[in-house]
């Protein structure tokens, strides 16, 4: 078989680069077989000079190709095609009509999991999400370029996996002042948000088939990591009076968030706390708490962690930076036993979850100045004017079709539908008016849904609300 020229013609007109055209056109040609193992190519001169390039454009695509081993030299005879075998050609022509492997039944399970995400220009009432245009870019930005321009190799190089000690320091300290929480620098595991804590702690905490308590309803993003770890999900029933623990089967651990539950707001008491906590004994269990929202509680004193009354040590405590600083920040925290630290490290290690270094160290600066407490006392301030604003405002505006009960803390509010109506269909005609909520009832899973939507009042000022509940307004006519 001789080389066809026609097969590697170079287009003058394309914008890609004539190299690149040759080495494509070249590999292609091998891969599915209209170039054979054994053809020999021309040399580069020639090849050169048929297709009017430069010579070294063709040397630099043969030594590309010699280097992966589609082509192959002999000395003194030239270079040739190389002796691929043929079931890489087959599966190459088959490729189009043949079918994928598919996920494994563990890998189907997390993907079946619901996504609920802010999409760009759609973050009107989509819960959880903070106003960044009240944060303060310009002292981060200050604070980040002193600590890359003095960026050693430790501080950008693989090192440090469990977190950077100056965080882990003033995370404990703001822990101690504003969470009741007492622990070690040793205790803290930084990693890359609340989903990869979760993440963690299922694999290092669960077996395939055990069981785990939850609450419904409840926080989506650690019921899709426990299943996903092969977990077997028992509801806690949130009711007007509390948390019904079930009581049995006996669970490996139990997932709560006590200090605002998502997504209804509400509070734990301690008798249900110490009743939780006397529970986790007898089942040798234990418990996941997930403080997201503590921060934002307006009226009143801040409710302790319920990590702070635990004497056991069965308490693992979950913090998140996403709400109080910016999302895109992606550092969150877990404080774990001491007996634990050195497995939840190498599980970081191992999984690479750990975010970066001169992020963290920013964030600890941010800390230490003084700027994280400004900025949380101005947004709560901020917030708590837009929450009652909001509130003012659904009432007046939506009152014919919504009910609001009143909560005092979280960055979200709970609306319940006063008709008969599926609320992810009235998601699906909000979005189309650019509004997004979360349906209520996808966090139901066990027990028979409420319909109602989770809207997010943070990051919209009077304007937007105004605005959004308008458009909300309208598709609720349509509906009701």
């Amino acid at each position: 078989m001789t080389f066809p020229i026609d097969i590697v013609a170079i287009d003058r007109a394309s914008d890609v680069p004539a190299y690149r055209q040759l080495y494509e056109k070249l590999r292609a040609a091998i891969l599915d077989g209209r170039l054979r193992g054994g053809v020999r190519i021309p040399s580069s001169r020639v090849l050169a000079m048929d297709l009017q390039i430069s010579r070294n454009t063709v040397i630099s695509t043969y030594d590309t190709l010699l280097s992966e081993g589609f082509l192959e030299s002999r000395r003194g005879s030239g270079t040739f095609v190389a002796d691929l075998p043929r079931s890489a050609e087959r599966a190459r022509r088959q490729a189009g009509g043949s079918k994928l492997p598919s996920l494994s039944a563990r890998g189907r399970l997390m993907a079946d999991q619901p996504q609920f995400g802010a999409n760009h220009g759609q973050i009107t009432f989509h819960p959880g999400y903070p106003d960044l245009r009240h944060f303060p870019f310009p002292v981060w930005s200050r604070l980040m370029t002193a600590n890359v321009r003095r960026a050693n190799q430790e501080l950008i190089g693989y090192s440090m996996i469990d977190g950077h000690p100056e965080l882990k320091q003033a995370i404990v300290e703001y822990l101690a002042v504003s969470r009741g929480v007492q622990c070690e620098p040793a205790q803290i595991i930084v990693v890359s948000g609340t989903q990869a804590a979760l993440d963690l702690t299922a694999r290092l905490l669960l077996d395939p088939g055990d069981h785990f308590w939850i609450e419904e309803p409840g926080y989506q993003g650690a019921y899709g990591a426990f299943l996903g770890a092969g977990g077997r999900p028992v509801p806690i029933p949130i009711r007007s009076d509390g948390w019904a623990f079930p009581s049995g089967p006996a669970p490996r651990l139990v997932f709560v968030t006590p200090s605002c539950q998502w997504p209804l707001t509400g509070v734990m008491q301690m008798d249900d706390r110490l009743r939780l906590l006397q529970l986790a004994s007898e089942h040798d269990c234990w418990i996941i708490e997930d403080d997201y929202d503590s921060e934002y509680r307006f009226r009143g004193h801040a409710i302790p962690a319920m990590r702070g009354v635990d004497g056991s040590g069965r308490v693992i405590y979950i913090g998140t930076f996403a709400k109080t600083m910016f999302p895109a920040l992606r550092i969150g925290f877990m404080v774990v036993p001491r007996a634990l630290a050195a497995d939840f490290t190498r599980a970081v290690n191992m999984t690479g979850q750990y975010p970066s270094l001169l992020l963290q160290l920013t964030l600890a600066d941010f800390i230490r100045t003084g700027a994280f407490a400004a900025h949380l006392r101005r947004m709560r301030s901020l917030y708590a004017k837009r929450k009652r604003y909001f509130a003012d405002e659904c009432r007046r505006m939506l009152a014919p079709w919504i009910d609001l009960p009143r909560s005092e803390a979280g960055l979200q509010m709970i609306a319940t539908l006063k008709f008969e109506c599926d609320d992810q269909q009235l998601l699906d005609a909000a979005l189309r008016r650019s509004v997004r909520f979360i349906p209520l009832s996808t966090l139901y899973r066990h027990t028979p849904p409420r319909q109602g939507m989770i809207l997010g009042y943070a990051a919209s000022d009077e304007a937007q609300i105004r605005h959004g509940l308008r458009q909300l307004r309208a598709v609720l006519q349509d509906f009701a």
